[in-house]
């Protein structure tokens, strides 16, 4: 994911101890970082390194930047050498100020947060490669991330390896979290594009207001606030592949100008009248249903078919639970490649999640595999260990079965299990007659105190009360003596 070329992150921060904090967390993340106190040391630094990646912390470093790019000149400006972030301490309302978001390339909230400085790393490598014409990116392997044996997925593949070596544009649909972005980098990866830069942007996650000049840049002084010409991401994109992620939501001024693109293969930096030809494959995405946002005036009808040129509709998880032991055994394969602590699970825990819904679809997954590897490094992972959604109240039995016949010495045996009729039998009713049998024979010897039979059953006390209210099991009336 990240480069493995040599990339400094420089932190600008006159108060040390925040400073050190934030190297940590860089570190952390992989890179090396240094400290600074001053702008004459960070001009210093950076006119002697390749690459620089700097975060600015303080509640003036809008104009310290400001007079620092002016300083610098060629190392900030001509060849993107040096790319900036700020770390602003008021945001109010959740929006940075006009100032920052115009004069730095990003803006992190405080406290910094992972995924904020995370996606910042990432976005300044982005910048830093799209800016060098020397910079080879490997291809990657076939179908990374495409796992999975399902007619569905085999389809999605086989689309992906048509298209990709195309100029077509291409229009992926599915559910969040179902991998959309997985199939662009795919398509781009499988294409003789492929040594050329990939640049996602997310149309939903940036203001209105500030998405034309992330797209197509801007010319300096076009606002106030921009005191240098600025790239956007067409740019950065050049010989490449755009992936235009939820594509729904961009605004209707600026389907107008993405349609123009599409049309002409021109485009204008804002603040400029000076068209400028790229040579750049657009893939979109979207989760929403785009005919309907045609019906109801939200979305150009002639910019929909100018993206849906190649659809790909990518499945949601429920519908393909097959490929779930697949989708598990890659992910516990990269973890071990990234010298992390793999997940393995029990049949019944993998039994369990192919029974789920997912509305989270793969992202869902990888979410709760990772957090099962950070509490069970290197264990087995068991029915019980799953968290609470996963476990239907029936299934409990079924392990404690599982186990007995790999532990024939526990208080249960295998001679415990009943035997399949010939005429079939209902699993899920047999099994919750045999939890209820178990429940009532506890709370008798236990004198139906619900504790007591609680602690010999394993469970919690609040959990046997659930399941004595599900199955309408109340302690016998005294009989009445006349």
């Amino acid at each position: 994911m990240l480069s493995e070329q040599y990339r400094l992150v420089v932190i600008v921060d006159d108060d040390i101890q925040r400073a050190e904090k934030t190297a940590l967390l860089v570190s952390f993340l992989g890179f090396n970082s240094e400290i600074v106190t001053s702008e004459a040391d960070f001009r210093s630094l950076a006119a002697r390194q390749r690459s620089v990646m700097a975060i600015f912390i303080s509640d003036d470093a809008v104009a310290k930047y400001r007079q620092l790019k002016i300083s610098t000149g060629s190392i900030s400006n001509n060849s993107q050498r040096c790319v900036c972030f700020l770390v602003e301490t008021g945001i109010k309302d959740g929006r940075p100020s006009v100032g920052a978001q115009n004069s730095f390339q990003g803006v992190i909230s405080y406290p910094i947060l992972y995924d904020g400085l995370i996606n910042a790393l990432q976005e300044a490598e982005l910048i830093s490669n799209a800016a060098s014409t020397s910079v080879k990116i490997p291809a990657a392997p076939l179908f990374r991330g495409l796992d999975g044996n399902s007619r569905d997925i085999h389809y999605v593949r086989e689309l992906t390896r048509q298209v990709a070596d195309t100029e077509a544009s291409v229009l992926i649909l599915g559910e969040s979290g179902t991998g959309k972005e997985i199939v662009a980098r795919n398509v781009h990866a499988l294409s003789s594009r492929c040594k050329r830069p990939f640049v996602p942007i997310n149309c939903g996650a940036i203001p209105a207001e500030l998405l034309e000049s992330e797209l197509f840049g801007h010319e300096k002084g076009a606002f106030t606030g921009a005191v240098t010409t600025r790239q956007g991401r067409f740019e950065m994109a050049e010989g490449g592949t755009l992936f235009l992620d939820e594509i729904g939501d961009m605004p209707l001024n600026m389907q107008v100008k993405l349609l123009r693109f599409l049309q002409e293969r021109t485009f204008e930096r804002v603040g400029s009248n000076k068209s400028i030809r790229a040579n750049v494959r657009i893939v979109a995405a979207t989760h929403q249903h785009l005919e309907q946002l045609v019906a109801e005036g939200k979305f150009r009808m002639d910019l929909y078919y100018r993206l849906n040129v190649f659809p790909i509709d990518m499945p949601p998880l429920r519908k393909r639970t097959e490929d779930i032991p697949l989708l598990i055994d890659a992910f516990a394969s990269r973890m071990v490649l990234e010298n992390r602590a793999s997940v393995r699970l029990s049949e019944c825990a993998l039994a369990v999640l192919s029974q789920y819904s997912w509305p989270g679809n793969a992202r869902e997954l990888f979410n709760l595999l990772e957090r099962l590897a950070i509490l069970y490094p290197r264990q087995l992972v068991k029915w019980s260990d799953l968290p609470e959604k996963f476990r239907p109240n029936h299934d409990w039995v079924t392990e404690q079965l599982e186990e007995t016949v790999e532990q024939p010495n526990t208080k249960f045996s295998q001679t415990n299990v009943g035997h399949l009729r010939e005429d079939g039998m209902d699993l899920k009713t047999y099994l919750a007659d045999i939890e209820c049998d178990l429940m009532t024979q506890a709370l008798e010897q236990s004198d139906w105190v619900v504790a007591r039979a609680a602690k010999q059953l394993n469970l919690r006390r609040t959990t046997l009360v659930e399941k004595m209210r599900k199955f309408s099991i109340s302690k016998p009336e005294e009989m009445s003596i006349f």
